[in-house]
């Protein structure tokens, strides 16, 4: 059936594997109607030889904590990835195969996160697959210096990559590549797909630097297999180097031909978008020998030899716990920090550890933050903590942090300089790796720079923590182009995010109590200006973060209610007192999570808000958008409607109207 092309490293069983991958992709394109043909067409032969010969994986047991893993970064290429899964033996079918792109399906468009099914992360956004492999790399390296020993290497795999000129010319790969060569990664191989195609045609229109003298100026290993990207004794002898190469990170360009197989579309955009047509996959099949008519066939012989994959997975895992179990004899007590973190748990009890802050006293949140993270991150040897080039600001480092360097693996605090977009697209790869999780800092504003990696782990659940400060033109001098006003709104607007702005030290101690506890993508606002700390006798409990909302000044039967978030709940608090002495009562609620408020049972939220008193303001120094829903149609709001300016921050609070006075004077506007 199979044509022998006589292509150097592929024999005609091989050839006959790498057939059935690209007729699997082109034929879920075409059922479908919609999806992209092309890649996995020119991009098989590397495929199927990286995943039966080199990839160190198990499809029976997909979550296996030393596989290697496999990023297809060129995420609109996800019938490369479905067609594997497949045929090398993970849980998806040919049915799935049909269904590619169709509702409920376990193949939509592009590769969604699904570790049981062997997707490592969700791509699709260029570029971010490559961050999240950097991501990957980094836990690896700590994985391996905190928990090898002589004899028993535990942690050694590596992290594949696959990604396209697309990748290569968004900013975040640039951002994640510079880092992991500074970090001088040679467990992460990145595979080049080089078709000389984007949707607008030929990337010479706008893309025409040399890519491997950029790697190399990143301080990468850097090869170029020639040929068309048939030629698998090259490919592989540039995979053998990669492998061997410890103290860089690889990146191999294949000249590949986008549509591969293809009498009229290859090399041609068309091949990139769309479906190929019946007609045309009728052609590429007559030329290959294939039956022109049978849709979705899987040769026997094919499928056979690929699922060997299953029987060579399942006797590395073996081998892997034979020296496990080995290593727990000899160290028991670093075993069981990766039981324990495979089963999910924490090595500590975070209550016995988290700080409680005096309530005689003044704190900035960021700073109150730092104070937990050195009472808590020493007890979590499995968290990574970093900054975009402002840890002093950030207060994110902890006491005892080592910083993660090529010269200390074992750091467990990256210095990701001014690259905010590839550190929170790296937080995410670590944070999927099975053992380790990462929090990361930078201004609340330049979550601008980072919200394409917020999104993903949001969609994806990711358990990241993204730790944003100076919140609010309490920034104070540095200005409108520092103080964030949009910013609460913009990302209470990504679904399965959790926003946290605390209005205090202790309630910024349970915030992060509750991130360490939940395994989900969560943000949280600090401020740089100090708050007062509330005193917990005399107010409602901070602990109660974990509601998303409570009350902390109750009255029976209130007149109005005062809605507050972070620095801005003092207001609240101070107005309170000013309408108790005109005899106006006024509960004052802390929001500091609307999106855990959400989740609560509507008799709590009732109590919290009763329905009755429809008399509400709403407290927060940035824009309206989302309060109302809150606030109701009676509802006041004090906030921002403009930009911030440059000045001292009780004078920004001041000129913007975000006062004590206008509070109260909102709240009798509300009662009318």
């Amino acid at each position: 059936m199979a044509i022998n092309l006589n292509n150097p490293g592929l024999s005609e069983l091989d050839e006959l594997c790498v057939q059935t991958i690209r007729f699997l992709s082109m034929e879920g394109v075409q059922a479908a109607n919609s999806g992209h043909p092309g890649m996995p067409m020119g991009m098989a032969p590397a495929a199927y030889k990286l995943w039966t010969n080199h990839l160190k994986h198990n499809p029976s047991d997909p979550k296996w904590i030393n596989r290697d893993r496999f990023v297809l970064s060129a995420g609109h290429g996800s019938m490369l990835l479905y067609s594997l899964l497949y045929l090398t033996g993970y849980g998806l079918t040919l049915d799935d195969l049909k269904n590619f792109r169709q509702m409920g399906s376990k193949t939509p468009g592009h590769p969604e996160y699904e570790p049981d099914l062997g997707i490592e992360v969700t791509t699709g956004p260029l570029g971010q697959g490559i961050a999240n492999a950097v991501g990957m790399a980094i836990a690896e390296k700590n994985l391996a210096a905190r928990f090898n020993k002589p004899g028993f290497d535990l942690f050694n795999y590596n992290i594949y990559s696959i990604c396209g000129d697309g990748c290569l010319q968004e900013g975040v790969s640039g951002e994640a590549s510079s880092l992991a060569g500074h970090l001088g990664l040679g467990n992460l191989i990145l595979i080049y797909d080089d078709n000389h195609i984007t949707i607008d045609g030929d990337t010479s229109l706008s893309f025409s630097e040399d890519v491997l003298k950029r790697y190399e100026a990143y301080g990468w290993h850097v090869q170029a297999v020639p040929g068309d990207g048939n030629d698998m004794e090259a490919f592989e002898k540039a995979l053998e180097n990669a492998k061997s190469e410890s103290g860089r990170p690889s990146i191999i360009k294949l000249r590949t031909h986008i549509g591969f197989g293809s009498p009229t579309l290859q090399d041609s955009e068309k091949a990139h978008g769309s479906p190929l047509g019946d007609d045309e996959i009728k052609l590429i099949k007559k030329n290959y020998g294939w039956d022109p008519e049978k849709k979705f066939f899987v040769p026997e012989q094919a499928l056979e030899h690929m699922r060997k994959c299953v029987e060579t997975g399942k006797q590395a895992q073996q081998d892997w716990q034979n020296i496990f179990d080995k290593y727990a004899g000899q160290f028991a007590d670093l075993a069981e920090q990766i039981s324990q973190a495979q089963a999910g748990k924490l090595p500590v009890d975070i209550d016995a550890v988290l700080p409680e802050f005096d309530p005689k006293t003044t704190m900035a949140t960021r700073k109150a933050s730092g104070n937990v993270l050195n009472a808590v991150m020493p007890k979590l040897p499995l968290f990574m903590g970093g900054s975009a080039d402002l840890t002093p600001s950030n207060n994110t480092w902890f006491e005892g942090a080592e910083s993660f360097s090529k010269d200390n693996y074992l750091g467990r605090y990256i210095h990701y300089g001014v690259r905010e977009h590839a550190m929170g697209s790296i937080m995410n790869g670590i944070s999927v790796s099975g053992l380790t999780r990462a929090y990361g800092a930078t201004f609340l504003v330049f979550s601008d720079y980072m919200r394409p990696a917020i999104r993903v782990a949001a969609l994806s659940k990711y358990p990241s923590v993204f730790v944003f400060t100076h919140d609010s033109i309490g920034v104070g001098e540095d200005g409108p182009t520092h103080q964030p006003v949009e910013h609460y709104a913009a990302l209470r607007a990504i679904p399965n995010l959790l926003v946290f702005r605390p209005a205090d030290a202790n309630e910024t101690a349970q915030t992060w109590k509750y991130c360490i506890e939940n395994k989900v993508p969560a943000t949280m606002f600090l401020t740089r200006q100090n708050l007062p700390v509330l005193d917990q006798d005399k107010y409602g409990s901070a602990k109660n973060v974990e509601k998303g909302a409570y009350v902390l000044i109750e009255e029976e039967n209130p007149d109005c209610l005062l809605l507050a978030t972070g620095s801005e709940l003092q207001l609240a608090v101070n107005a309170h007192e000013k309408l108790a002495a005109e005899g106006i009562k006024a509960q004052v609620v802390s929001m500091p999570c609307w999106e855990l408020f959400e989740q609560q049972p509507q008799e709590y939220k009732d109590s919290v808000l009763p329905p009755a008193v429809s008399a509400r303001v709403g407290i927060e120094a940035g824009i309206d958008n989302g309060w109302y829903k809150w606030l109701g149609t009676k509802g006041e709001f004090v906030g921002m409607n403009s930009f911030g300016a440059s000045a001292p921050a009780p004078l920004c609070f001041e000129k913007f109207g975000i006062t004590t006075e206008n509070v109260v004077a909102a709240a009798k506007n509300a009662m009318k």
